[in-house]
């Protein structure tokens, strides 16, 4: 019996041993079964990984589009990037040359070129971007500006630096129609040391006049500035250029035909210093009347009757001649010079000419020697109305208010 209790005691003696240095095993397995109350961090599984940053969709927006055509030069570029920084932007004439220089906003978010384009030019926009995630990518696009054929240029008179009469208008046409006129004007500043002020007339859409309410001062500086680069002409014509011309006034010169006296008066800055006898228009070919003003000037200029509608045979036809010391007032063919030796006896008496002002040979090289482009001749009471403004300088006889009132 004592055997088998000592047997019995020392088996639940090892059964207790082993339990007490198994019972983290015994805690372990348990733990796997019935799961873990959370209080003991040792249990828990190794370090979980971070999730990657994601970018927000990056766009551009950008002015011209990507492949716009018939660009206009003058209007800047830009690009506006979201959800992105600019990093670069090169802008250049696809077939090389200079990049566009250009501005980069504070925020990094805006560029706009800082210059013109070049008329008729393929561009390439060239865009670097850092967006949200720091990731770096490049847009591409491209344009072209606007093509010969929808550039517009302009021919002022007077030429730069031109010494001018009193009575000269500046003229300007124009390479295509001008059916956005108020642009037009707004692009062309007028100034002068006198102070005075003008007003447009347009003759057609290619044509402009442009004048002051009285003649200009003697002896004063008219600059035109013509800003004309990049302004819409109107049916897709844009400017081609930027010019500035500055043209001066000379003194007051002016020459007073009277068909009654038939004489002709020359007045220097408002006073009488020559007086000579002239012949006019005959009844049926009456001179104009009003004011004309001297549109160039020639020692020797051939005239020939078919030049004002005649041919041999007419009644009023002449043979051809070389007019000495002719000054032309009228586009249509009015000038003043030396009369042909058969009509000497004429002069100061009765009227033999197809409307020019007729003199001697003294009077017309004076004349000639004396005034210049833009001086002012003033005919009185001839049987015909006045010279209109679109045969030569005939601005001066349209009244100022219809003048400036002429709506563009």
């Amino acid at each position: 019996m004592q055997d088998t209790k000592s047997r019995k005691g020392l088996i639940a003696a090892a059964i207790a041993v082993v339990l007490v240095l198994g019972g983290g095993i015994g805690a372990a397995f348990a733990t796997g079964i019935l799961g873990s109350s959370g209080s003991d961090s040792s249990a828990s599984s190794g370090p979980s990984e971070s999730p990657s940053v994601k970018a927000a969709p990056v766009s551009i927006t950008t002015t011209p589009g990507d492949g716009a055509v018939g660009v206009n030069p003058a209007v800047l570029p830009s690009v506006t990037a979201t959800n992105a920084v600019i990093n670069q932007v090169i802008l250049k004439p696809q077939s090389g040359g200079d990049t566009v220089p250009g501005i980069l906003a504070a925020d990094k978010a805006v560029w706009t070129a800082g210059a013109p384009l070049a008329f008729n030019t393929k561009y390439r926009l060239e865009v670097v971007l850092t967006d949200t995630a720091g990731k770096e990518t490049t847009r591409r696009q491209g344009f072209e500006t606007v093509l010969p054929a929808n550039e517009a240029n302009a021919f002022m008179y007077p030429q730069n630096a031109a010494s001018v009469g009193v009575g000269q208008p500046i003229d300007i046409t124009f390479s295509e129609p001008v059916t956005n006129k108020d642009a037009v004007e707004q692009a062309i500043k007028i100034t002068s040391t006198s102070g005075q002020t003008g007003a447009f007339f347009w003759l057609t859409d290619q044509h402009v006049r442009y004048r002051p309410e009285t003649f200009w001062a003697a002896n004063s500086a008219v600059t035109v500035d013509m800003q004309l680069f990049g302004v819409d002409f109107g049916n897709g014509m844009i400017g081609n250029f930027n010019e500035t011309r500055t043209f001066n006034t000379h003194n007051t010169r002016l020459a007073v035909v009277d068909n009654y006296t038939k004489t002709m008066q020359v007045f220097m800055d408002g006073q009488l210093v020559r007086t000579f006898p002239v012949t006019l228009g005959e009844p049926t070919w009456p001179s104009p009347s009003g004011y004309q003003v001297v549109v160039s000037q020639h020692e020797k200029l051939p005239f020939r009757a078919e030049s004002i509608g005649l041919k041999p045979g007419d009644p009023d036809y002449y043979e051809p001649f070389d007019a000495s010391w002719a000054s032309r007032l009228t586009n249509s063919g009015v000038f003043v010079h030396q009369a042909l030796d058969g009509a000497l006896g004429a002069l100061g008496r009765i009227n033999v000419s197809h409307g020019c002002v007729g003199m001697s040979a003294e009077g017309a090289k004076y004349f000639y020697d004396n005034f210049d482009a833009g001086d002012v001749v003033q005919v009185l009471n001839t049987e015909a109305g006045p010279v209109p403004i679109h045969d030569g300088y005939g601005d001066w006889n349209i009244p100022w208010d219809q003048y400036a009132g002429q709506q563009p």
